[in-house]
């Protein structure tokens, strides 16, 4: 079937003037021509900076190891809960550097400040601001290091990146900046404490050739004092002293080693995480392998289970004596599917031994010129007993930005008694600050 349409003018268009001259008149539309430009294609801008970690509960970090100071600003904290520097300066206390004669020389305080999100001693909701002065800088230890790059080191891959980079003190690749991420940290185990009774505990189980024999850590009854009663945070005595003197002989060479922190997490909620891409170790191993020196994540039976066939390896459920779902072994690591279970999580996180030594090493200048160089400058001889605090960080923002996202998704109404149980099932007297 044919049709005709008739063109009629746009609205609000004016009728033809009978004044105006015939070619005028004779314009219709089928004449007219309307010229458009060829779009350009404008190049994709990703946003790729890499200092912002978390989806609700999130942390910006900021500062260099030779800058006027660090640390970070705190996105999505839950507003009414008690907070003090005080509260954060405890954790960052056991990352500040000095600490002992196994860590860096370098002398500094790490004492925080609060300038924003805090308002009569509770959080108000607000994005929270903590800042840490550097007061114990050297930046002449780095002038070799300025024209010539540190094997292992992150000094090429920052002049390959960006073309510049600041020399002293590593810049932005320094540990130091791991202050932004132990003071929000604090929060959150602070957090996951009082809201579920959530327990995240880091330890030292490896230094160098010195391992702690599987067992020998009573994940169950560990406790902070125990990881505290020594210099190199390895709740066992004996194998504390060899852990130190395998550190000192390698600090008097100016040498270094490396090691691996354990860290378990207890009380976690069950059904943190989310498939396909979101899986809980996979979030935990993103979160502890972004910290410096760490080479290699395991949780549950790790490399190890590949030994092991599948009734070997299957955890077996049972119903316990409060009538709840648990399994006889935890090979899996309180992680099935992605999602937590509620035993224990456990991993464990590997650390290079500190690339940065007073050793000559064969290297090149920025002008590709081959030479020898003897890096100058306060290094840890072995950085695990700073990173336990670190690990647990890491541990806890994973737990308490999942925590937020199980409570909106899956919480939001009620529950389904008979399968699910409640996000604060392990410590229901949660009262948030009197205002």
């Amino acid at each position: 079937m044919a049709s005709s349409i008739t063109p009629k003018p746009f609205l609000g268009a004016t009728k033809p003037n009978p004044s105006l001259s015939s070619d005028l008149q004779r314009l219709s539309f089928s004449s007219l021509h309307i010229s458009v430009k060829p779009r350009t294609h404008k190049k994709l801008q990703i946003q790729a900076a890499g200092s912002t970690f978390g989806n609700y509960f999130r942390v910006t970090t900021f500062g260099e190891s030779h800058g006027g100071g660090v640390g970070c600003i705190v996105d999505g904290c839950p507003p009414r809960i008690p907070l003090s520097e005080a509260d954060l300066q405890f954790d960052l206390d056991r990352r500040r550097p000095g600490q002992s004669r196994i860590t860096t020389p370098r002398k500094e305080t790490d004492t925080c400040r609060i300038y924003s999100g805090v308002s009569e001693g509770v959080t108000t909701g607000t994005p929270i601001h903590v800042f840490v002065p550097n007061t114990d800088q050297r930046g002449h230890d780095y002038t070799e290091m300025s024209i010539a790059y540190r094997p292992s080191h992150a000094d090429a891959t920052y002049d390959m990146k960006y073309g510049v980079r600041a020399v002293k003190g590593g810049g932005r690749s320094s540990a130091r900046e791991t202050i932004g991420r132990v003071a929000p940290g604090a929060i959150a185990k602070k957090i996951l404490q009082q809201f579920s009774g959530t327990e995240v505990l880091a330890y030292v189980s490896q230094v160098h050739q010195v391992v702690l024999p599987d067992g020998s850590v009573d994940h169950d009854t560990l406790t902070l004092d125990q990881v505290e009663s020594n210099i190199v945070r390895c709740p066992n005595p004996e194998y504390a002293e060899k852990m130190i003197a395998a550190i000192d002989a390698v600090r008097t060479r100016g040498d270094s080693i490396g090691g691996v922190v354990t860290c378990i997490v207890r009380n976690a909620p069950r059904g943190l995480g989310s498939p396909v891409f979101d899986k809980l170790e996979a979030e935990l191993a993103k979160a502890v392998m972004s910290l410096p020196a760490t080479k290699g994540f395991e949780f549950g039976s790790g490399f190890a289970g590949t030994f092991l066939t599948g009734s070997e390896h299957n955890d077996e459920f049972f119903t316990d004596e409060h009538g709840n779902i648990r399994t006889r072994t935890n090979r899996s690591g309180g992680i099935q599917g992605g999602i937590s279970n509620g035993e224990i999580i456990n991993m464990r996180v590997a650390f290079k031994p500190t690339a940065t030594i007073g050793k000559k090493q064969n290297t090149v200048t920025r002008e590709k010129k081959e030479i020898e160089l003897i890096a100058r400058g306060r290094h840890d001889p072995c950085v695990v007993p700073r990173a336990v605090p670190m690990v647990e960080a890491m541990v806890a923002l994973v737990l308490v930005d999942q925590l937020m996202a199980q409570y909106a998704q899956c919480n939001l109404f009620p529950i389904n008694p008979e399968l699910q149980e409640p996000l604060s099932l392990n410590f229901p007297n949660f009262e948030p600050a009197n205002i």
